[in-house]
């Protein structure tokens, strides 16, 4: 059964293969996944290694775990499992345009409620 490692503070010069290449000497790699900003396509310094099986997995995180990578001391543990993301969509409590702030957003502000083009004071 696969088990996920967690692998973090990489070089962003890291790639899937040096990845790969470091963690297959403690056993078969499954998979590996680096972790880049979606916008820019950047690395964010961090990924995750799906070993073979438990023991590879523990002896990876032992005697990989504080060591120096790429010029960077990596850390290795045990990945936790993905939690469920807060929906960003328009509205709920999180904004918005206008949110709930019971003044229209500001947009009739000074007009004494008219809109423009229905005369003035």
């Amino acid at each position: 059964m696969e088990k996920k490692l967690y692998v973090g503070n990489l070089s962003y010069n890291t790639t899937e293969d040096d990845l790969k290449q470091l963690f297959s000497q403690y056993g078969d790699v499954e998979s590996v996944k680096l972790i880049t900003d979606r916008e820019t396509g950047r690395p964010k310094g961090f990924g995750f290694v799906a070993m073979g099986s438990e023991e590879a997995s523990q002896k990876a995180i032992a005697e990989l775990n504080g060591t120096s990578f790429m010029e960077r001391t990596i850390t290795v543990a045990e990945a936790q499992p993905e939690k469920p993301r807060e929906s960003r969509g328009f509205g709920g409590n999180r904004g918005g345009f206008g949110g709930d702030r019971g003044d229209r957003g500001g947009f009739d502000r000074g007009r004494g409620g008219r809109g423009p083009g229905r005369g003035g004071r």
